[in-house]
């Protein structure tokens, strides 16, 4: 069976491939209702791990540790990072194994699949999620008995469903451009997208990794905790329990708003008994939300200034962070009727990722790095340090089933331990160097000296210049549809070898320890 999940920051999205049909997946949840969306929620609760809606009702319990937004621990971790949670201390990779593995025992239930019969799967992720972000999700899934068929940048499978659900842009109509405005429950993104019958060109992507629906819930419980006069000592003393049902009450109420609300209401008894119900002014939270939606609008406007050859006929809005009334408000001050908004908010990006694992329907999808990526290298006999450009932003990806991009480089070294920095970044100077935003990616070290080849503690050597210089080296680097980068390093001379999956693990041994949020914590700055 195949299926699209959009694995979200506050939910999990699934659609399935029935038939041409593309249809959402229904979970079991509280009460016994049904629920088109499975919560990404741990708890430790009673000592025992729990996941999904079995972390939903825990979070009744003051004994339990609930954490949400795990999706966001994502964009900093590497394979060994750990996270402090209940008195556990857990790799960040086995909690999102086994919340998968919850998952897939659920799609069972709901799907009633026959024994054995496997679930084929395309996995959406942050169009500017980098290579760990990818990697950590596929493996998770892969792990919890998922055949991961590939990855999907978000906003370009909602390119998809937009094509599907339009036949506008369908066979043998004219070439059209789309912007998706993708603003989800943790992270938001914009892809631009050229249409042409059933080939998406993405033509550049940009996002912002820290801006979402998240943050728009962490507002209004802050307001709300100010309006209602709760003390500093209050809120430090807070749960984790307790932090946890304050923003799901402030997500739910603010997931009730339509365009004529005035008032909302948030029952604060339901975070803690003797709390009072708060009213709050609808304008002064949208004016509080502002400055956030401004930042989403400069990062769309800013996209398409710099691909001016390209005008939008639709910007597509979906993502659940937009169905705030005022995102919609906020965009047709700029773009007016070209703001279009899916009727599928929550859902399109699982139903397109569901069409394109579904291949019979014929469409393809070309992405593109959405960053320059490169290795800092000596030159001038070391005098210097200069940026080599391995794969520039906006290649093409490869599509899923064709070859990898390869590129090579062969040289003689001139030292005995080779030093490889990567680093991406958005923009180039006219020479060719990195300018404005840098990300650091893990460093490796490699025995350019034979004697060197079995020792581990590389990082702990001297680096000397002759040790070397007979010997002849080729880097190889891949990169799959996916994204992911790959390089194998080869002495030719000593017939000697490693291979590398390249990353950003700079947070690798980092230890995370989930709890309040600041805001929550100190109060609402500027009050």
């Amino acid at each position: 069976m195949k299926l699209g999940i959009d694995f979200g920051t506050t939910r999990i999205v699934v659609a399935h491939a029935d038939r041409g049909n593309y249809p959402l997946v229904n979970f079991e949840g509280p009460g016994q209702q049904a629920r088109d969306w499975f919560p990404p929620l741990v708890a430790v609760h009673e000592g025992k791990r729990v996941y999904g809606w079995d972390t939903w009702e825990a979070q009744e319990s003051s004994g339990s540790t609930v954490v949400r937004s795990l999706k966001r621990w994502l964009r900093d971790a590497g394979p060994e990072t750990a996270v402090h949670l209940g008195g556990q201390t857990l790799p960040l990779h086995q909690l999102l194994t086994e919340l998968a593995a919850a998952l897939r025992v659920q799609l069972q239930a709901s799907l009633r699949v026959k024994p054995g019969e496997p679930f084929e799967v395309m996995l959406g992720v942050p169009a500017n999620a980098n290579s760990n972000q990818r990697y950590l999700t596929a493996e998770a899934f892969r792990a919890a008995g998922f055949a991961v068929l590939g990855l999907l940048n978000e906003p370009s499978a909602a390119s998809i469903e937009f094509g599907y659900r339009n036949p506008s842009t369908g066979k043998g109509r004219p070439k059209e451009c789309l912007l998706v405005y993708d603003f989800g429950g943790g992270t938001f993104d914009a892809s631009l997208v050229a249409i042409e019958d059933q080939v998406h060109s993405v033509v550049a992507s940009v996002g912002v990794s820290t801006l979402g629906g998240d943050d728009l819930d962490e507002i209004l419980a802050e307001l709300t905790l100010d309006t209602a006069g709760i003390s500093d000592g209050d809120r430090e003393g807070l749960s984790q329990a307790e932090c946890f049902r304050l923003q799901e009450e402030c997500r739910e109420k603010k997931e009730t708003l339509n365009p004529n609300t005035r008032k909302l209401a948030i029952d604060l008894e339901r975070v803690r008994d003797g709390w009072p119900e708060i009213s709050i002014p609808v304008a002064e939270f949208y004016e509080l939300c502002r400055p956030l939606l401004e930042e989403t609008r400069q990062v769309v406007e800013d996209l398409l200034a710099a691909h001016p050859e390209h005008t939008i006929e639709t910007l597509y809005v979906t993502g659940g962070g937009s169905e705030l009334p005022m995102v919609a408000r906020v965009l047709r001050e700029t773009f007016g009727r070209r703001v279009r908004r899916s009727a599928y908010m929550r859902s399109a990006t699982a139903i397109g990722l569901a069409i394109h694992a579904d291949a019979q329907e014929g469409y393809v999808l070309k992405d593109r790095f959405t960053q320059n990526f490169g290795v800092w290298r000596e030159s001038d006999n070391g005098r210097n340090v200069t940026f080599d450009l391995l794969f520039a932003r906006g290649t093409e990806l490869p599509r899923h089933g064709e070859n990898p991009l390869l590129n090579m480089r062969r040289y003689h070294p001139v030292h005995n331990v080779g030093h490889f920095r990567y680093l991406e970044c958005a923009q180039l100077s006219h020479d060719g160097q990195p300018v404005g935003d840098i990300t650091e990616w893990d460093e490796i070290r490699f025995p350019f000296d034979s004697s060197l080849q079995n020792r581990q503690d590389l990082a702990a050597l001297p680096v000397l210049r002759g040790a070397a210089e007979s010997h002849a080296v080729e880097e190889t680097y891949t990169c799959d549809a996916s994204g992911t980068i790959t390089v194998d390093i080869c002495d030719t001379s000593a017939n000697y070898s490693r291979k590398y999956k390249l990353s950003r693990w700079s947070a690798k041994q980092a230890q995370i320890t989930p709890g309040r949020t600041s805001r929550l914590r100190h109060g609402h700055r500027g009050r």
